[in-house]
């Protein structure tokens, strides 16, 4: 019952698809682990059952059973109302951060990681929008294209886990960030009129900052060697790098300093037969201006 004499629905697992846990992210795996143990200990350190404390939280006894065991990811607000129950006075809530990264993908989390260490970061992007420039709206409607489709709550997290790793900008000293885009990719209609404006202010935006320089292939370029494929290059402060192409090395990422010499090449290539960056924007500009 709730406090106002009605009858709750209390949430089960076929409520929450899409929030267990993936057993190959060994840390995500640990992250849960461990949040679900001090959930445990919590509770029965007040002396409250499971099933007591599943209808405080609104939850299904067996649910909280399986949060507590690590075998489901609990949601913020989840956590937000244990912490309330159990007076954990914040320990449970700060919780959140760490567990939100688990739902983001382990591959999504490894390259943001490697983002946010990196110095200089060089991207060339020929199917769509750079993930680092995307605005939400962008992301959700490119992700919402795919097949087989994501389920909602799938879509939310993988949008929610590509703009996390925009904080890349607000790290001082600002890393030196590159793009290439293709006129093609800027012109495809992804998302309705509002979301293409929306990117185009977004990439106008961005384009601005001192430690961002943005280009775009034009449509009337020659051919050049990203046309087999996306390329990313990041540097770091302690000379190593790490660079991966679809078109080169199966798509793997590489850091031996012979085939990232080529991908140093062809990405070099593409950037000087690019417009420059004044041009570029002038041209994402007039695209605006025809939305």
């Amino acid at each position: 019952m709730s406090v106002d004499g009605g009858v709750r629905q209390l949430r089960t697992e076929a409520d929450e698809p899409g929030w267990e846990v993936d057993p190959d992210d060994e840390w995500g795996v640990a992250v849960i682990a461990t949040v679900g143990r001090q959930l445990r200990l919590r509770r029965e350190a007040v002396g409250m059952r499971a099933g007591d404390f599943g209808r405080a939280v609104g939850y299904g006894e067996d649910l909280v059973y399986k949060i507590e065991g690590g075998k489901r990811i609990p949601r913020p607000e989840y956590l937000e109302r244990a912490d309330e129950v159990l007076g954990a006075g914040g320990l449970l809530a700060a919780m959140r951060e760490d567990v939100a990264k688990v739902r983001y993908p382990k591959k999504v989390r490894d390259l943001a990681q490697m983002e946010a260490r990196a110095v200089e970061i060089g991207v060339y992007e020929n199917s769509n929008v750079a993930g680092l420039l995307q605005t939400p709206e962008y992301a959700r409607a490119l992700l919402g294209s795919w097949q087989p489709a994501y389920t909602p709550e799938d879509l939310e997290r993988l949008v929610a886990a590509r703009i996390a790793r925009q904080a890349v900008y607000e790290r001082s000293p600002a890393p030196a960030l590159g793009f290439v885009l293709e006129e093609g990719t800027l012109r495809r209609k992804v998302g309705g009129t509002m979301v293409r404006r929306q990117q185009f202010e977004r990439l106008l935006e961005v384009g601005e900052l001192s430690s961002v320089t943005l280009q775009v292939m034009p449509m009337d370029s020659a051919a050049h060697p990203g046309m087999s494929g996306r390329i990313e290059l990041l540097k770091f402060e302690d000379g190593t790098a790490v660079g991966r192409s679809d078109g080169a090395f199966n798509g793997r990422p590489v850091t031996d300093l012979r085939q990232l010499r080529i991908l140093e090449l062809r990405y070099g290539t593409i950037r000087a037969q690019a417009l420059p960056p004044g041009e570029s924007l002038a041209l994402i500009d007039h695209m605006l201006g025809e939305t």
